[in-house]
């Protein structure tokens, strides 16, 4: 099983959402978050004052899938995520060691 995180422009995560349904993802945990990579964030204008903007916003999505899905998860993950510009987020794939439906008991790739 792997444990698929993401870090993508909030405006593209129903693009996203809607992709990864298609392929037969059946849940995804997502959260705001704000960071900053290679972008280093901007500078805006508020009531004629300028400010850095240190951490820009992104939404966090974290896919947990069998181990025979995830390349093709990731695959999809970034061709609906991509904007051609900077900013556009990264994917981590981590192992993931157990799993457990607290509902039913199952366990592992039954569990997802």
């Amino acid at each position: 099983m792997k444990l698929i995180i993401a870090a993508i422009k909030p405006f593209k995560l129903e693009e996203v959402r809607e992709a990864l349904t298609a392929i037969g993802v059946r849940g995804m945990m997502v959260t705001e978050i704000k960071g900053f990579g290679s972008q280093s964030g901007h500078t805006e204008i508020y009531r004629g004052a300028e400010y850095a903007v240190n951490f820009v916003p992104k939404v966090k999505l974290e896919i947990a899938v069998s181990t025979a899905m995830a390349e093709q998860v990731v695959e999809t993950l970034a061709r609906a995520a991509k904007t051609d510009r900077i900013g556009d987020g990264k994917i981590f794939v981590l192992d993931i060691e157990s799993a457990l439906r607290v509902r039913t008991g199952e366990t592992n790739e039954e569990a997802l």
